[in-house]
């Protein structure tokens, strides 16, 4: 059997939204009633870090409680034919949880918490931090999550991951939130390109297969697509 074929995959909150998880931002620019530089920013932490912090236990506590969808499920099923990578810009665990054994967070995970001074200071949680919860250094804890305003570490990695793709495929983002949505620009022209989204971001689609549905529905399709493509 010869080596599988590179399929990455860019996810965003609409593969997590069938979860019930709420997406990142809603059209009127609020995050569940908050400005979403007041929960999300360096500046916010800055303000009111309590505010901050009950805002990531909520969310901490909404993903324990959600479950993967048949998205989720079905690109780990993909891991049978394909080296599947995922990029996530997704703090969730539902891609491990749906057996994805190979993803990559852009913008954190909320079953982490770092230091608020020391960044490589790294800690699992499952239940809440609280004011006066500190690493090791004596710092205040804060969520391990990349925030507005601030730098995307992985993003090298991500581009180089995207750079060595076979098919590039991109699910439920709107492909609008810098630096993620620039991978696409690092995938080789020449290769099989895939974007399932309720509604398709506006991307020239002379070189991509858009599959506008929902990402449950849209994972089987492409499920479809690449294995008939393998026969």
């Amino acid at each position: 059997m010869g080596k599988k074929q590179k399929l990455v995959v860019l996810t965003g909150a609409g593969i997590s939204a069938e979860s019930g998880i709420k997406t990142f931002r809603d059209s009127d620019g609020l995050w569940e009633g908050h400005d979403v530089y007041e929960v999300a920013s360096p500046r916010g932490w800055k303000k009111d870090p309590a505010l901050v912090l009950e805002f990531y236990n909520q969310r901490r506590r909404d993903i324990a409680n959600a479950l993967p969808n048949d998205a989720h499920k079905g690109l780990a099923e993909l891991e049978q034919y394909f080296d599947v990578q995922i990029i996530t810009q997704n703090i969730d665990d539902l891609h491990e949880r749906g057996g994805s054994t190979h993803v990559l967070h852009l913008h954190g995970e909320i079953f982490k918490m770092r230091s608020e001074l020391d960044e490589s200071l790294i800690y699992p949680i499952r239940n809440d931090i609280k004011p006066g919860d500190t690493a090791e250094d004596g710092h205040q804890l804060r969520p391990f999550i990349v925030w507005f305003e601030e730098p995307v570490p992985k993003i090298a990695e991500a581009i180089d991951i995207a750079r060595t793709a076979d098919i590039f495929v991109v699910i439920g983002t709107s492909l609008v939130v810098y630096p993620a949505a620039g991978l696409l620009d690092y995938v080789h022209r020449s290769i099989p390109k895939y974007i399932i989204d309720k509604k398709i971001p506006a991307v020239d689609t002379n070189f991509i297969t858009p599959i506008e549905t929902t990402a449950s529905e849209g994972v089987k399709t492409l499920q479809r697509l690449l294995l008939e493509n393998k026969k």
